[in-house]
């Protein structure tokens, strides 16, 4: 396995922590990244001394820019399709494991959050972000990739609907302040430092009954996993995840 996300302890505080190793760490979605974050995510649940979870970035500038885009399109381009069903799959299971993880989850944003990224961060239960640093947004619709039908779903659960549909159309870039104006940060922290450790003090704020706290979960998201797996499987199985 790779290194590319690590895992510390604090008390019962598990904190994964994205880095890919690169001077600026875009921490972007590949098969590998999805791999070991999956990996990673299973074995934070294995513990049951772990009472939250916090995911965030080593990174000084991006929590996670999204999609490895050089890789995705250059499978695409060499028609090597099957990386791409596996990665896809896969996103598609951390997705579903963090909306029915049996402890909150916690993204500590600390950088910019793109497509992909933003998924992530939507599929977590809370959301902060430090105010002075990062934007949030949905390039795609400038890069030429579209989305997973599933995934809009996943997205909505955090974003307004007129938000993701102004971001999903136009690639606006929002800031950390428009974000927690319309709710999709709860919190918002001044910067890296107390980013950290205000995720850190409401993380250790949880000592929920994890049979109850799982139970709740899953009805809540139980419709939005089902229908991200129904609409998602057909196009990643008959390569309809790009357009010519």
């Amino acid at each position: 396995m790779t290194n590319l996300i690590h895992l510390t302890l604090d008390g019962k505080v598990a904190t994964l922590a994205m880095n890919d190793g690169q001077a600026i760490s875009k921490n972007a979605h590949n098969l590998a990244f999805a791999t070991e974050l999956l990996a990673k995510l299973e074995e934070v649940e294995a513990n049951k001394d772990i009472k939250s979870l916090i995911i965030t970035s080593d990174d000084e500038k991006n929590w996670s820019q999204g999609i490895d885009v050089p890789w995705f399109l250059g499978l695409i381009q060499k028609q090597d399709f099957a990386p791409l069903q596996a990665f896809l799959r896969t996103m598609d299971q951390v997705y579903a494991k963090l909306m029915s993880f049996p402890i909150p989850v916690i993204a500590a944003i600390n950088g910019h959050t793109f497509g992909n990224g933003c998924v992530l961060a939507a599929a977590c239960d809370f959301r902060f972000m430090r105010r002075d640093k990062g934007y949030v947004c949905f390039p795609e619709v400038d890069l030429g990739i579209p989305f997973l039908p599933g995934l809009v779903d996943v997205i909505l659960k955090a974003f307004p609907h007129k938000t993701f549909n102004q971001m999903i159309l136009t690639g606006k870039k929002y800031t950390a302040e428009e974000m927690h104006r319309l709710d999709v940060i709860e919190f918002l922290s001044d910067n890296k430092d107390t980013l950290k450790s205000d995720a850190i003090a409401f993380a250790k704020g949880f000592n929920k009954n994890k049979k109850i706290f799982e139970d709740h979960k899953k009805k809540l998201n139980e419709e939005i996993t089902q229908v991200m797996f129904e609409k998602n499987h057909p196009m990643i199985e008959n390569n309809r995840f790009f357009l010519s």
